[in-house]
């Protein structure tokens, strides 16, 4: 399991880098901030691998550097963790066959019950910020951003008559079987996830530095699976709401 902790060494220490390369240059401000994402998992509509699924609701916690370029424009580097990934309840399809079921192979199972996707990145977006505003600054930022993912999991829950239709009319099943369960996917997701951020707030004067309070969004730009044909094909997406803390070192 070492080998697999490199990557997020990694990418801590290109953030290090980047944000420290410019720890002594003319208005760098650094933060850190935390809140609330709300991901979902985008694509696969069709596929009842990968469609039906809604937003969930994780946490979210980083620290930045905000790199400035001139009085309105800044770079700003971020490190975070946050968790994406979706929910989906009621009637759908079983990915693995219950224990003690024989059913002909490749037949889909269905069944009613809930089921959370949880992934978990570490995020660094790399990001343009235009600032305006005297006293009090509003802000809009938007750039790329590269993931690690570092944990994925599939909780289910419930117990339910097994199914061989998605319409839940054909039972192969006489009694509820539990669906309870935590099951790692990670093997089957790409380690790497890329997309874009963006987003606005406002930065408010408190003590030596700023209070800053933000929304914006995330939106995945390649499939997160491995295997589209055994594992459906879906990308990541989150609106994020936060508050941080803004300060200069000098």
């Amino acid at each position: 399991m070492r080998h697999r902790q490199i990557p997020v060494l990694v990418i801590l220490a290109a953030f290090l880098l980047v944000a420290g390369g410019w720890c002594w240059a003319d208005g760098v401000e650094f933060g850190v901030h935390g809140g609330l994402t709300i991901p979902n998992l985008r694509g696969g509509e069709g596929n009842p691998l990968t469609s039906g699924f809604s937003s969930r609701e994780a946490e979210f916690f980083g620290v930045s550097a905000d790199i400035g370029l001139s009085h309105h424009f800044s770079l700003v580097v971020e490190l975070n963790y946050t968790s994406q990934g979706g929910k989906r309840t009621g009637l759908q399809i079983i990915e693995e066959v219950p224990p003690g079921l024989e059913v002909p192979p490749d037949t889909n199972l269905y069944a009613n019950f809930d089921n959370e996707s949880i992934l978990d990145y570490v995020e660094i977006p790399v990001m343009c910020r235009y600032k305006f505003g005297h006293n009090v600054r509003f802000f809009v930022n938007a750039g790329p951003y590269v993931g690690y993912l570092v944990r994925a999991h599939a909780v289910t829950s419930g117990s339910s008559l097994i199914y061989l239709d998605p319409a839940g009319t054909e039972p192969v099943t006489d009694t509820p079987v539990s669906l309870d369960a935590d099951t790692d996917v990670k093997d089957s997701l790409k380690t790497t996830n890329f997309g874009l951020a963006g987003g606005a707030g406002v930065m408010y004067p408190l003590g030596p530095g700023s209070l800053i309070f933000e929304a914006h969004f995330q939106a995945g730009l390649i499939t997160i699976q491995k295997d589209v044909a055994t594992s459906g094909s879906s990308q990541t997406g989150a609106i994020v709401i936060s508050l941080g803390y803004l300060f200069s070192l000098r």
